[in-house]
């Protein structure tokens, strides 16, 4: 978590308050909001925090770790659905994540990334913060699914997490977030080669949406099928 990078844990320092690492996490993400990552100073947090840079520097070093820690807490995003239905799973466990991930401004992550990328340690930390939960929002529904059945048993589910997290992150770095719909056609492109049976998974799919539709429960993502003689793009 982001308070395992900060500067006095590292140093066993005095204990952190807990209520100034919040006020610095919110006035982050607020300035992340109205300004983007290049226009974040520490001087501006502080303020609007109610605290002082040098409070600031005792719990991160600088500039991108505090910006770091403000992004990993807004992807902490909950752990994936179990409905039994592969296609709603895997859709509906991307979305909460992309839900989450566009809250970010996408100049951000380009801007953040090239100052990580010259410190290891803050490399390693952008990768588990703001590359990982995009996989990890998946992962355990493949490994679900191809337990089932429902995908192939030789299914590289590392490979297809590349996949799935490369369009939201590449977008991103290119000015724009991947939308819902973008991703139902990347998950289907996906599950169409990966899927034993992709017919029959669909089928399950927007059965389960009919059933949620006309009983008024919760929403589910669903794929739709293209009309006959038209490829799915």
């Amino acid at each position: 978590m982001a308070g395992d990078h900060s500067a006095a844990d590292r140093s066993g320092g005095r204990p952190r308050d807990a209520h100034i690492d919040a006020a610095v996490t919110a006035s982050t993400l607020e300035l992340l909001d109205e300004v983007g990552y290049l226009g974040i100073s520490l001087g501006e947090v502080a303020r609007r925090a109610g605290t002082s840079r040098p409070a600031i520097y005792r719990r991160w070093p600088g500039r991108a770790a505090l910006v770091l820690a403000a992004v990993e807490s807004r992807l902490d995003t909950p752990s994936p659905p179990d409905t039994g239905c592969t296609l709603c799973d895997i859709g509906d466990s991307f979305t909460v994540f992309l839900a989450a991930y566009r809250t970010i401004r996408p100049e951000v992550f380009g801007a953040l990334y090239s100052e990580c990328i010259r410190d290891p340690e803050l490399h390693r930390w952008y990768l588990r913060a703001v590359i990982e939960p995009s996989r990890r929002a998946v992962r355990e529904t493949l490994v679900r699914a191809v337990e089932r059945g429902d995908l192939r048993s030789d299914v590289d589910v590392e490979q297809l997490l590349d996949v799935i997290a490369s369009f939201a992150h590449y977008r991103a770095l290119f000015g724009r977030h991947l939308s819902d719909e973008g991703a139902e056609q990347v998950i289907e492109t996906l599950c169409r080669g990966a899927a034993v049976d992709f017919d029959a998974l669909l089928a399950h799919s927007e059965a389960l949406e009919r059933e949620h539709r006309d009983s008024g429960g919760a929403h589910h993502v669903t794929i739709e099928q293209p009309p006959p003689g038209r490829a799915a793009s």
